[in-house]
């Protein structure tokens, strides 16, 4: 059992794509923990096969590494705003806070929001400025930046008092001077025209991590002694995990007392119910694994298995003394989606679990392991409203859910509004995003309709500039692409909850319609050709599809139902003029992400295991004409 001086706990914060999860891979390497002749793997952390597609972190994890005799237990967070419940969860289980800015970008969003968190826990910090070999390196201003974020956080003196490391994550090295950095090219180093040390060769003071990791020991504390008058087991279940051999594992740290393989233990229940368990087996983490152990002690991070029945929040306790730990809060969702069973003319020929009672299994067991998602019933038995942060964080439990085998249409996100007296208000969002200087004209033209308000724009250099806006959550959703249009793919984006403000009013949805099939079939090149001067196609020829099926976007507002099945006429006459070659533009294809934000609220996306199509809600032509003609008259507009 170690003792808590060997123990450090802590955690790595920053905005999405600052470098991480690659700065973990190096301290896992040079700390020993892989063998030489090991093969390594480029973001080990990054295990699910979801995160490795789309390069970002999506679950808190947990690794350790021993240096000096310390056992540092780190937990990789994810960098987006959607996953806040997995960093809320894995700050509960740190006594200091690693956070990780880009030296060109300076600190974002994301950065903002993981930082509050953790000072408001009262975490001290390490900060490591990162990517300082980026040729727009700013590192200096990069700092003021950080200095300025921390008192806007309100920091305590302690907490503003941080070291501050020096790193390019991705080449392992690190150092407290910019002036190590000497090997760097001018107009690309941290320190430009630095020259080398005498006596030495350039960049040779800056080889391992080393510097970083003596500022962790110097600053991070061991774990703190509980303040309580007892010395009793406490430990908060702060995530979950599944063995095939052993069952269910809770994760979470000894606040105090011990624990043991075979002892007795309680489980406080948010209900009040304190259930008895055994505990079975107690794992440790050391580097990638898990390592079995007899006994833990406070201040660890460990994995408990034998109790099948927790969930995250709970406190595994003293049968005899079973004192509760606060339970883990996390910010209210902001965005709510409907999943419903797939109810379409291809419903069940790709999917294996297509019934209500799966989907509705499915989504509690996700709700029980996630704590900051919520299922709730509608007035329809086979329709279920999924509430969560953001159109990221339901579109990562979608595609889950498809490659585990399920089918389901999910609706466009609408937002979660809360009535402030008798005033209904709505979750706004405050975007920054970088741009080109010829690009800012064009986004903000962009953000007017949306209610987007400029609350600062300031110059970051190479002819870039960096606006920030408040604007209504809905009116973020689906403007994504747009931005990559009309910045020509080279702007950057994120956003972060900021509040409720009163309703803004109607913002305006797509201006284009829809290119809608009017029959079941498949899709021949010969009626595309002439259907694709119309819009934009999202599917090639050969496709099957069926009537109310979307199967492109049309030029104008309104939709267009078209007969995308269509075939040559077969008949003796031959004429060198009558044929034209038919050529087709390449389709657009929608990912889910970009269908979730394409559609309007009277189209649905249908999800399987091999597709990702568009529909309508209503697919019969002439039912959708019945009711927009419905809807205009209740309007008075005819």
């Amino acid at each position: 059992m170690l003792p808590r001086e060997q123990i450090r706990n802590i955690a790595i914060v920053a905005h999405v794509d600052h470098g991480k999860t690659t700065l973990v891979d190096f301290m896992l390497r040079q700390t020993g923990t892989f063998r030489a002749n090991e093969q390594l793997v480029e973001r080990a952390m990054d295990s699910n096969d979801l995160e490795r597609e789309k390069g970002i972190t999506i679950l808190a994890k947990n690794t350790a590494v021993n240096y000096r005799g310390v056992k540092i237990n780190i937990v990789d967070t994810p960098g987006h705003a959607d996953f806040g419940g997995e960093v809320e969860r894995g700050l509960r289980l740190v006594d200091g806070v690693l956070l990780l800015v880009d030296a060109a970008e300076g600190p974002l969003p994301q950065t903002r929001f993981v930082l509050g968190k953790a000072l408001g826990l009262g975490l001290p910090a390490v900060v490591v400025v990162n990517k300082i070999d980026r040729q727009d390196a700013r590192p200096a201003e990069v700092l003021d930046a950080i200095y300025s974020l921390f008192i806007d956080l309100g920091a305590n003196e302690h907490q503003i008092e941080f070291p501050v490391v020096y790193a390019v994550a991705r080449a392992g090295r690190a150092s407290l001077r910019l002036s190590d950095f000497d090997d760097l090219p001018v107009g690309q180093a941290a320190a430009p025209g630095a020259k080398p040390h005498p006596g030495e060769t350039p960049g040779a003071r800056a080889r391992t991590l080393e510097p970083l990791l003596d500022a962790i020991l110097e600053t991070i504390p061991p774990p703190k002694k509980a303040e309580t008058s007892h010395d009793k087991l406490q430990m908060l279940i702060a995530n979950l995990d599944y063995d095939d051999y052993v069952g269910r594992l809770g994760i979470g740290r000894l606040t105090s007392g011990s624990v043991e393989a075979g002892m007795t233990v309680a489980v406080t229940r948010e209900d009040g119910s304190l259930p008895r368990g055994k505990v079975t087996k107690i794992y440790a983490f050391e580097g990638l694994k898990r390592v079995e152990i007899a006994e833990a002690g406070p201040g660890e991070i460990i994995s408990l298995a034998g109790l099948e029945e927790i969930s995250i929040g709970d406190t595994i306790a003293d049968p005899e003394h079973p004192y509760p730990l606060p339970r883990i809060h996390v910010d209210e969702p902001t965005m709510s989606m409907i999943f419903r069973v797939n109810d379409g003319p291809f419903a069940g020929r790709e999917g294996k679990y297509v019934t209500s009672r799966n989907l509705r299994e499915r989504l509690i067991r996700e709700a029980y392991r996630n704590v900051s998602i919520r299922v709730l019933d509608t007035e329809t038995p086979d329709a279920f409203k999924v509430v969560g942060r953001g159109e990221l964080q339901l579109a990562v439990i979608i595609e889950n859910m498809r490659r585990e085998g399920y089918e389901l249409t999910a609706s466009n996100p609408e937002p979660i509004t809360k009535e402030v007296d008798g005033v209904v208000h709505e979750p706004m969002e405050l975007m920054v995003c970088d741009v080109p200087q010829v690009s800012v004209g064009a986004v903000t033209e962009r953000m007017g309709p949306r209610k987007g308000r400029m609350v600062e724009m300031q110059q970051i250099g190479s002819d870039r500039v960096r606006l920030n806006f408040r604007v209504p959550a809905r009116g973020l959703v689906g403007f994504r692409n747009e931005f990559l249009t009309v910045t020509r793919g080279e702007g950057i984006m994120s956003s972060q909850f900021d509040g409720y403000e009163p309703w803004q009013g109607k913002i305006p949805k797509r201006s284009n319609g829809a290119i809608v099939s009017d029959r079941e079939g498949e899709t021949v090149a010969y009626s595309l050709f002439d259907i694709q001067e119309r819009g934009a196609l999202f599917y090639g020829a050969g496709e099957p599809v069926y009537e109310g099926m979307i199967c492109g976007e049309h030029s104008h507002p309104n939709d267009l139902d078209v007969n995308v099945t269509r075939g040559r006429k077969l008949t003796t006459v031959r004429a060198a003029t009558r044929d034209e070659n038919v050529i087709l533009s390449p389709p657009r294809v929608m990912s889910l992400e970009k269908a979730l934000e394409w559609i309007n609220e009277d189209e649905l996306v249908e999800v399987t295991p091999k597709s990702v199509r568009l529909r309508k809600r209503v697919l019969p032509a002439g039912d959708r004409y019945r009711l927009e003609r419905e809807r205009k008259r209740a309007d008075g507009l005819i």
